[in-house]
C-alpha cells in the first residue's frame, strides 16, 4: 500500500472507494472477485466451516485509514456494525501520524497448553517427577507435531504447578502442567491441543494421577503486543478546547477507568471496538482475543484500564497499550474464508507478530478517539450523526432519501425510528 492517507474517502461512493482501492493495492483476480462479490462467503464454503449452516451473516467491511506504524503505511480492514468506530480510529490515526506515528513491538509467539492432573498420591513428588522428565516431555510434545518444529516453532518449555494445596473439596486439589509452544504464524489452538493430548498417558504414568483437561489456554500472557503514541498538545486542540485541556481530560478519564471497574468495562469495550473488527476481518478468533484481553486487564487482582495515558516532561500526551494477542496469519478459517484472505492481503503484514502490532495500534487509537470525544463534545454528537442513517433505513428510507432523513433527524435532534417514519411519510407523499 503506497499510503494510508486518503483524504475524502468517506465522501466517495462505494464504487469509487473500490476503484481507488484497486489502484492502490495489487489485487489478484480472485481477491477482487471475493471482495466485491454479492456473496463473498458462498453457502457451500460456510457449510464446511460450521455445523447446521443455513446461510451467512454479513457485517459491513470498512477501511481504517491514516495508520503509520513503525514507519510503515497500513490500510486496515475492519468488520463491524457499530457507527463511528472506523471514522474515529481513522481520525485519531491521522493525529498520531502527524506526531510521527505509532511505535510497536511484540514478544515471541509463545502460547500455552494446559494439562490437569488429579488424584496424585503425592502432588509434590508428582511435580518433581515431571520436572525431572521435562526435556523428554518437550521432545515428546514436538514429536506429536513435527511440522511445527520444521517451521522453527514447537514446544520450548514446561512448568508445573500445584493448585489448591489446602483445599477442602476432594475435587479442588490438582496439578497443572503448562507446555509453552512457539506457534510461529499460526494461532496454534489445534497444534497445542494435539501436543497436550499426546502427553496425557505419559503424564498419568509419571504422576500416578488421572488426567482430565488437556487444552490450550486463551490467556496468552507470553504472546504480547505493545503499541505507543506520543502526541504534542497542539495536535489535540479542538473547537472550544485547548490541546492541554484535551490532554488533561484524557488522563483524568484514564484514571477514572483505572480506578473503577464500572467505568473500566466500558472504557475497555471501546478499546475492543478497534481490536475486534480486525480480528474478525482476518478470520481470527475474536472470542479468544477478548477473553485474554479482559483477563490481562485483571492481572493485578483488580479489573483496570487496558491502556495507560500520561504526560511526559515535554507536556506530550503519551498513550500505551499492551495485550495478549493470540492471532495468526495462517491456518484455521484464515485458509478458508475468502474475505479473511483478502483482508490480510490489504493489510500486507508479513507475520502474526506484525498483525498483532497493527491490532493493538488500532485499539489504542480507538480508545483515544472515545476519550477525546467524551472529554470535549460528548460521545453522542458524532456517534448519533452516523447512527441517524441506520435509523433512517430502519424507518423505510432508501437511496438518496436516507441522507435526507438522516440530516433532518440530526437537525431536529430527534434520532429515533418513530420520528424517521414521520419524515419518510412526509417526503414520499
Amino acid at each position: 500500500m503506497e499510503t494510508s492517507r486518503i483524504p475524502g474517502f468517506y465522501n466517495m461512493t462505494v464504487e469509487e472507494r473500490r476503484d481507488l482501492l484497486k489502484k492502490l493495492h495489487s489485487f489478484t483476480e480472485e481477491e477482487i472477485a471475493n471482495l466485491f462479490s454479492k456473496e463473498p462467503l458462498p453457502a457451500e464454503t460456510a457449510d464446511k466451516m460450521i455445523e447446521n449452516t443455513i446461510g451467512t451473516f454479513p457485517l459491513p467491511l470498512g477501511l481504517g485509514l491514516n495508520f503509520l506504524i513503525n514507519g510503515k503505511e497500513y490500510v486496515v480492514p475492519m468488520a463491524i456494525e457499530e457507527p463511528s468506530v472506523v471514522a474515529s480510529a481513522s481520525y485519531i490515526a491521522k493525529i498520531v501520524r502527524n506526531a510521527g506515528g505509532f511505535t510497536t513491538e511484540a514478544t515471541d509467539r509463545v502460547m500455552i497448553g494446559q494439562i490437569q492432573v488429579v488424584g496424585c498420591p503425592d502432588f509434590e513428588i508428582a511435580k518433581e517427577s515431571l520436572l525431572k522428565e521435562k526435556e523428554a516431555l518437550i521432545e515428546s510434545a514436538n514429536a506429536a507435531y513435527p511440522s511445527m518444529v520444521a517451521r522453527g516453532g514447537g514446544a520450548e518449555d514446561l512448568e508445573v504447578r500445584v493448585l489448591n494445596e489446602d483445599g477442602d473439596s476432594p475435587y479442588s486439589k490438582m496439578l497443572v502442567v503448562h507446555v509453552y509452544v512457539n506457534t510461529c504464524d499460526a494461532m496454534g489452538a489445534n497444534i497445542i491441543n494435539t501436543m497436550v493430548e499426546s502427553l496425557a498417558p505419559t503424564i498419568e504414568r509419571i504422576t500416578k494421577g488421572k488426567v482430565y483437561l488437556r487444552i490450550l489456554s486463551n490467556y496468552a500472557d507470553k504472546c504480547l503486543a505493545r503499541a505507543k503514541c506520543v502526541i504534542p498538545p497542539n495536535l489535540l486542540q479542538t473547537d472550544g478546547f485547548s490541546g492541554e485541556e484535551v490532554r488533561d481530560g484524557v488522563i483524568h478519564a484514564f484514571e477514572f477507568a483505572d480506578s473503577d471497574p464500572y467505568r473500566a468495562v466500558t472504557h475497555n469495550k471501546g478499546i475492543m471496538n478497534g481490536i475486534d473488527p480486525i480480528v474478525i476481518a482476518t478470520g481470527n478468533d475474536w472470542r479468544a482475543v477478548e477473553a485474554g484481553a479482559h483477563a490481562y486487564a485483571s492481572r493485578s487482582g483488580k479489573y483496570r484500564s487496558m491502556t495507560t495515558w500520561s504526560v511526559d516532561e515535554q507536556g506530550n500526551l503519551v498513550g500505551e497499550l499492551e495485550l495478549p494477542m493470540s492471532v495468526g496469519t495462517v491456518g484455521g478459517s484464515i485458509r478458508v474464508h475468502p474475505i479473511a484472505k483478502t483482508s490480510l492481503s490489504i493489510l500486507d503484514v508479513e507475520s502474526a507478530q506484525e498483525l498483532a502490532q497493527v491490532i493493538v495500534s488500532v485499539g489504542l487509537a480507538q480508545n483515544l478517539g472515545a476519550l477525546k470525544a467524551l472529554v470535549t463534545d460528548g460521545i453522542q454528537k458524532g456517534h448519533m450523526a452516523l447512527h441517524s442513517r441506520s435509523v433512517a433505513i430502519a424507518a423505510g428510507a432508501s437511496g438518496e432519501m436516507i441522507d435526507i432523513i438522516a440530516e433532518k433527524l440530526v437537525e431536529e435532534k430527534e434520532i429515533r425510528v418513530g420520528k424517521a417514519k414521520e419524515l419518510v411519510e412526509m417526503y414520499t407523499k
